[in-house]
């Protein structure tokens, strides 16, 4: 059946008043109950997807997830995905707990994107973990080589960055704003630039005497 089944979804605990998820026959899907998720955002999920969202989820307006047909998404307690972001996983996406994605966001798995716990990404950052062939007949011919990325716990990826495929960055790195992701980054730095490129190791020096 190649038809979605709607289902309009209440939720009982005054955090959310309704939520649009699409579904196919053969769908797992898992939803806290804690979770608050605009009435025009959307979840779709094809065949044989696999979804799993933890509690106290925010989904904005405007925003639209979807797991394509085999796919897995896996979302982390006290996860933000704010308006006008688009994630659509082609493979497996896991986001960690207590990310928080500004609006504008895309996240496109063609092959696996992992984010770790307590990362922000900035407003129009993108991270697509596939890649075209530079042939271009192979690329004509629908060439595309997925390449995993792995983002760490504690990042920082500022706004208008690009993470491309196959990239590893670092626990308690910050991304500066409007840089394109290359290669890896490591732990515990500042990196910027296009290419993005390491500044500077992150010091006790950087501290700003916020109360934690």
């Amino acid at each position: 059946m190649n038809k979605y089944i709607r289902m309009m979804i209440e939720v009982p605990t005054g955090i959310l008043k309704m939520s649009m998820i699409k579904l196919f026959h053969g769908t797992s899907v898992k939803l806290s109950l804690i979770s608050a998720i605009s009435p025009s955002a959307e979840i779709t999920v094809d065949r044989k997807a696999k979804v799993s969202i933890g509690s106290q989820f925010r989904q904005r307006s405007g925003s639209h997830i979807r797991i394509r047909k085999g796919a897995k998404l896996k979302i982390g307690n006290n996860v933000s995905v704010n308006h006008g972001c688009m994630i659509v996983s082609h493979e497996n996406i896991t986001i960690g707990n207590d990310v928080y994605i500004n609006f504008g966001c895309t996240l496109l798995d063609c092959g696996q994107i992992t984010i770790g716990n307590n990362t922000l990404l900035g407003p129009n950052v993108s991270i697509y973990s596939g890649n075209h062939s530079l042939d271009a007949a192979e690329r004509i011919a629908g060439a595309l080589i997925p390449e995993p990325i792995t983002i760490g716990n504690r990042v920082w990826i500022g706004g208008g960055s690009t993470v491309l495929s196959g990239v590893t960055i670092g626990d308690d790195t910050v991304i500066g704003a409007g840089s394109v992701v290359t290669h890896d980054i490591p732990s515990g730095v500042v990196a910027a630039g296009n290419p993005c490129r390491v500044l500077r190791k992150i010091t006790d020096k950087d501290k700003v005497g916020f109360p934690i």
